[in-house]
């Protein structure tokens, strides 16, 4: 369904809002540049989302359905699929991502004091492009499709979001609908960590889901669109014989290079809202 007046409204005001992105000097990708490097080997450290970041470390917490908070250890925080609404903490993120398959993956009305918005998707079946370099920060989008209203399909409507940071590179796979094609793998480049969709339906059937994981063979696969618990363990259960899988009950983790598993892992976080914690 093409987008009404209202919505290409919406649109054009979030490009605005986005626009600083394309105005920066274009770095090179490190996660494309070196995708075939191996990574070090260590742990994963656990931490509360207040607490300072090591060096070298990127800190990522899950707050709700596809919402997560990416803090550097220079200061800033990311929030990807961006709803409007991350907690009771009082805090502006840096940058948001969004994507619109769905009311619970973006908002209209993004506060205008975030500095950047960036929408995973542009005028109806012409995708869009970001490369938002803050220094210790850089974002891209590789586009893919999905489907419309009406079992249509739109066309470069979905962002796979790449945060690359501290040397690690790390991907959001927002509402992905298909396996992306080899030229998408390759945009993409080495993914150290990932969060995936394991919903099982709504997104992708979840043998599809498993393949793109196998192929990606991130260090780090985080669970996200998971609408219960029953989802959530259907989806354990079948990728039990291709990874190892972590369930400690906490919602971040903090991972740097040198402490990534030494094989893809599977690590579970359980969605927990931002509040101020003393």
């Amino acid at each position: 369904m093409r987008y009404t007046s209202p919505m290409r409204w919406i649109v054009a005001a979030l490009l605005v809002i986005s626009g600083g992105a394309v105005a920066q000097e274009r770095r090179p990708s490190h996660c494309v540049a070196i995708a075939d490097a191996a990574p070090g080997i260590e742990f994963i450290q656990k931490a509360a989302w207040t607490d300072p970041i090591p060096d070298y470390s990127v800190r990522i917490s899950y707050i709700a359905h596809a919402s997560f908070l990416i803090q550097t250890q220079g200061g800033l925080n990311a929030v990807t699929d961006f709803t409007g609404f991350i907690g009771s903490a009082d805090l502006i993120p840096d940058i948001v991502t969004m994507n619109h398959a769905h009311s619970t993956h973006w908002t209209a009305h993004p506060d205008p004091a975030i500095p950047y918005v960036l929408p995973g998707w542009g005028e109806f079946g012409q995708g869009i492009e970001h490369h938002l370099d803050l220094g210790d920060l850089l974002v891209r989008n590789v586009s893919t499709d999905i489907r419309s209203a009406y079992g249509g399909v739109e066309e470069r409507g979905n962002s796979i979001f790449v945060f690359e940071i501290e040397g690690l590179c790390i991907g959001h796979l927002g509402h992905l609908h298909h396996v992306p094609t080899d030229e998408q793998f390759a945009a993409l480049g080495r993914l150290d960590v990932v969060m995936a969709a394991v919903d099982g339906g709504t997104t992708m059937p979840l043998p599809e889901m498993i393949s793109v994981l196998k192929r990606l063979k991130s260090s780090v696969i985080i669970p996200m669109h998971w609408f219960s618990g029953f989802s959530l363990d259907r989806f354990l259960v079948d990728i039990r014989s291709d990874f190892p899988v972590e369930r400690d009950g906490v919602s971040e983790i903090t991972v740097s290079l040198r402490t990534l598993p030494d094989r893809p892992t599977v690590v579970v976080l359980e969605p927990r809202y931002l509040i101020e914690l003393e």
